[in-house]
């Protein structure tokens, strides 16, 4: 460490502050501060990536609690005032056994895709109206309701 801090200061090992080093030697340590930086800068994007998709997963569960989980839990079989939304994308619209839908869900005749949660998580009733998601009457913004359908897709087992 020592020598680190030393090269970073200017004075190598054993010489004072004061006293002039040899030109090559400056040019010695800007090839390795150089290195050190090009190395750090240069690293892969796929951990940042990760770290990126893990803090957006954390943000939409965020968003979910706020917004979703008062109805709504993500674990299989576990229905509630709401039906449970493990494994949502792909599943038909109205189609949980042991649920009671209304029977505008149960004949909506869909299928949950990204597209048809970002329509309905914004409005409901507009999309299937007749619905028994009262009082939610949706959620604004657009930046929330991409978490909640990132979280939904996230999931690989239920919570």
């Amino acid at each position: 460490m020592r020598g680190f801090v030393t090269l970073l200061s200017g004075a190598p090992a054993g010489r004072p502050l004061g006293v002039r080093a040899h030109r090559g030697s400056w040019l010695g340590r800007i090839g390795v501060l150089s290195g050190i930086a090009y190395f750090l800068l240069s690293s892969s994007s796929a951990p940042q990536e990760s770290v990126r998709q893990g803090n957006d997963a954390i943000s939409g569960q965020q968003v979910f609690n706020n917004a979703c989980r008062t109805c709504h839990t993500t674990k299989e079989g576990d229905n509630r005032l709401g039906p449970h939304l493990h494994k949502i994308i792909g599943r038909k619209a109205g189609s949980l056994p042991n649920y009671g839908y209304s029977s505008s869900m149960k004949g909506a005749g869909f299928v949950w895709d990204k597209e048809k949660l970002e329509r309905f998580i914004a409005n409901p009733d507009e999309m299937v109206p007749g619905n028994s998601m009262k009082p939610y009457g949706g959620l604004a913004s657009a930046d929330r309701r991409a978490k909640v359908i990132g979280f939904l897709q996230s999931l690989k087992t239920g919570q």
